[in-house]
């Protein structure tokens, strides 16, 4: 069992479909079936079955797959190491950002960063904050950037903070909200429901704000997808939502009133970074997360 091995059990326990697999390895189905017929030979086990949806583990099946991916991680970080030992800033740095930071701030700090340490491989995964958080807690990546509240126990530094607030095409008042429509935002449901744990402690940030003022529920006329549906919706006069402020510019030309607790506290959002205190012991890590801290979104805020 090799490093191809480990890798082929790795994406089929991830994509859990052997054709979507064999896509993501860049090899034929056949030729996959074959690794795996391989290996069930070399250990004297079935490694997995078909089912309706796709396919599914044995006991043994998934017994290999942790040993892959464990074994995969190893091997990793002795690259990693090996490269450190030089003189050189170089090495394979992973990082784990939010599909908005990714589209927004990530390219500058890449390009920045890859001006001062060319022999760096940067491998970059984008994605739902929940997910990132998920690579990060299995030492998929080194660096992990994520929207909203999570629990990491280790090393984390707060990059920004983004208001949440009232969007509407003409002014409101806040006392009308009641019986106004609302046009709310509803996080899809993911592998296991990863959506639905950063976009729950945004609810109850909201639903908090709202209930300390109100003693009815809003009026929910529309539930989207999206933010950017959000604002679409309220920019054809369909009712008020309520987003993050970065999802909102003055070009839009919407009004806007940021949600304020009664004890004058602004309800936001914070855009964290998130690492372990071992992975600074490799330079590339470290100089990015340098790069990282010096990062500032007040750009973002000042489109108001």
């Amino acid at each position: 069992m090799d490093e191809k091995d480990c890798r082929i059990l790795q994406c089929l326990w991830q994509e859990k479909n052997l054709t979507r697999a064999a896509d993501r390895l860049y090899i034929t189905q056949p030729a996959l079936t074959y690794r795996l017929r391989r290996l069930e030979q070399e250990f004297g086990a079935a490694v997995m079955f078909r089912n309706g949806k796709g396919i599914g583990f044995t006991p043994e099946g998934e017994y290999l797959v942790h040993y892959a991916q464990k074994m995969l991680s190893e091997l990793q970080q002795t690259k990693d190491k090996i490269a450190n030992m030089s003189h050189e800033v170089q090495g394979n740095l992973r990082v784990g950002v939010s599909s908005y930071f990714g589209l927004h701030n990530l390219p500058k700090i890449l390009r920045g960063y890859h001006a001062d340490f060319p022999k760096v491989h940067i491998n970059v995964t984008t994605g739902w904050s929940e997910e990132i958080y998920e690579l990060l807690i299995h030492d998929d990546i080194h660096v992990g950037v994520v929207r909203g509240d999570f629990h990491w126990p280790e090393a984390k530094y707060l990059l920004s903070e983004e208001r949440i607030c009232i969007i509407s095409k003409s002014e409101i008042h806040l006392d009308d909200l009641p019986s106004l429509p609302q046009i709310s935002y509803k996080a899809p449901v993911l592998a296991n429901n990863l959506a639905s744990y950063a976009h729950s402690s945004l609810a109850q940030m909201i639903d908090d704000w709202w209930y300390e003022r109100f003693h009815v529920p809003p009026h929910i006329s529309m539930q989207v997808d999206s933010f950017e549906t959000c604002k679409e919706m309220v920019k054809n006069v369909f009712g008020y939502a309520i987003v993050p402020s970065n999802f909102v510019h003055r070009r839009d030309g919407l009004k806007h009133i940021d949600l304020v607790r009664k004890d004058g506290v602004m309800v936001k959002r914070g855009t964290w970074m998130f690492y372990r205190e071992a992975a600074l012991q490799y330079t590339m890590v470290d100089k990015f997360i340098d790069f990282m801290k010096n990062f500032s979104n007040e750009a973002a805020d000042s489109e108001w």
